[in-house]
Parts: C-alpha cells; sequence; structure tokens
C-alpha cells in the first residue's frame, strides 16, 4: 500500500508493479483512498489524479473517503510517501504491515516508532530509504564538476566491443544472433545507465552496511539505529581526518 502518489510514491508504486511484480492493493490521497485487493494500475490512478485532482471517482476500484484508516489494512509493505507523523500514537497498534518503507520524511512520530518496535514491525528509516534523490545530485555535481558527460569518454569503446562479442558468437555458432539481444550486446552505455547503476550500487553496499551494523553491534535493535550510528561514524572520521 502507498500513501501518497507524488514523484517518490509513483516511482515507487511503479517500478514494485512493473519490475518485481508486486500488488498495489490500496493508494492513499489526500481526498481518500482506493482500495483493489486484486492490485491498482499506478499510472492509470496517476492519470487519473492529474486529470480531476483526486482519487475519488476513479472507477477501477472501491473508494473509501477516510484515507487514515486505510493505513491500518492487512499488507506486505506499507510506504507512507506522503505526510509526517501519518503514523503516530494513535495509528501505531492497529497498523498491520509487517514492513514499513518510510519514503516520506518523518512519516512514524518517535512514539509510534516505539510501539511498531515492540510489536516486532520492520521499518526501513527515512534516512535510507528516501535517499535516492540526494546520491543522484550528488552524481551530478560530481558531473558538473567534470564538465563531462558520464558514458562520454567510453561509450563507442563499449559498442564496438558488443560487435566484436556478436562477430565471435555468430563465427564460433554459425548462427545469427537475434537482433533484440544484439542491438542490447552492441549498444553502449548512456548516462542514465550508468546513473541508475551507480544508484543501484550505491544504495545496496548502504543496506549491506547497515543490516550487517545491526547484526553485529548487540545494542543496536533496529535499522534506524543502525544508519544512524553509520552516519555519525563517518561524521566523526572526516573530522578525525581533517585534524579535529
Amino acid at each position: 500500500m502507498v500513501q501518497g502518489l507524488g514523484n517518490v510514491g509513483y516511482h515507487a508504486a511503479h517500478f514494485l508493479q512493473t519490475e518485481d511484480g508486486c500488488l498495489i492493493t490500496a493508494i492513499i490521497e489526500r481526498d481518500g483512498a482506493l482500495v483493489n485487493d486484486d492490485g491498482l494500475d499506478v499510472k492509470a490512478v496517476r492519470e487519473y489524479i492529474a486529470e480531476t485532482g483526486g482519487v475519488k471517482g476513479y472507477p477501477a476500484a472501491e473508494y473509501q473517503e477516510d484515507g487514515s484508516k486505510v493505513l491500518e489494512r492487512a499488507c506486505d509493505i506499507l510506504i507512507p510517501a506522503a505526510l509526517e507523523g501519518v503514523i503516530n500514537a494513535g495509528n501505531a497498534h492497529h497498523i498491520q504491515a509487517p514492513l514499513i518503507a518510510e519514503a516520506a520524511n518523518g512519516p512514524i512520530t518517535y512514539e509510534a516508532d516505539k510501539i511498531l518496535q515492540q510489536r516486532g514491525i520492520e521499518i526501513i528509516p527515512d534516512a535510507y530509504c528516501n535517499a535516492g534523490g540526494v546520491v543522484v545530485s550528488y552524481f551530478e555535481w560530481i558531473r558538473n564538476l567534470n564538465h563531462v558527460r558520464f558514458g562520454r569518454l567510453d561509450k563507442r569503446f563499449h559498442e564496438a566491443r558488443g560487435q566484436h562479442i556478436i562477430q565471435a558468437i555468430e563465427e564460433s555458432t554459425g548462427h545469427k544472433v537475434p537482433e533484440h539481444l544484439a542491438d542490447e550486446l552492441a549498444r553502449g552505455a548512456d548516462e542514465f545507465d550508468l546513473v541508475r547503476s551507480g544508484l543501484d550500487d550505491t544504495m545496496r553496499l548502504a543496506l549491506q552496511e547497515i543490516i550487517r551494523t545491526r547484526n553485529e553491534n548487540p545494542k543496536v535493535n533496529d535499522y534506524r539505529m543502525a544508519a544512524y550510528l553509520i552516519a555519525i561514524e563517518k561524521v566523526a572520521r572526516h573530522y578525525r581526518d581533517i585534524g579535529v
């Protein structure tokens, strides 16, 4: 379930649906919520909101006026991607999702966080979960400093290497490589490919570090504390390196 179908919520839901085969069973917006246990078409809902200004009246789902109550429905993953404090001491006892991914900034209050921890509900903290935009902004800053577009120096080299691989396969097998595979093999990575690859690698490594910190430190009981500990250690290391 996703609360908020802005840029963050929409893309999270869209990629979960199109790339990971997830069913988006509820979308919560400011004028209410849409529910369909068979799955909602995220793109169609986004287009409907753009046309009408809200979700009310969308034909392929059940409409519920009180979106806050939909947060308490059973689901596998709950993604609050809109407002601060939507999960609080008043509703934390009723949340049924075993996993919450904080795509908004501070969607879970301090009191609710404690309640959810006691109930065994796992939380992917906002400090990690919605950091992708900051990571890509860093890549953009690096590119602008260098005044060279990512992939500019080696794209043609990789295209030529792909052609050599296709030629080797065809000569050794006596068969033509299917056109769709040949196009993919011979395509050099463009800037979008490299930025997405860099983002993927950065987020994977960060998550592995968070999990490792939680598992290895007996004083760390949740992913939020693990993320904070890593961040503080990095800041402290920087100050030590510059002699402060």
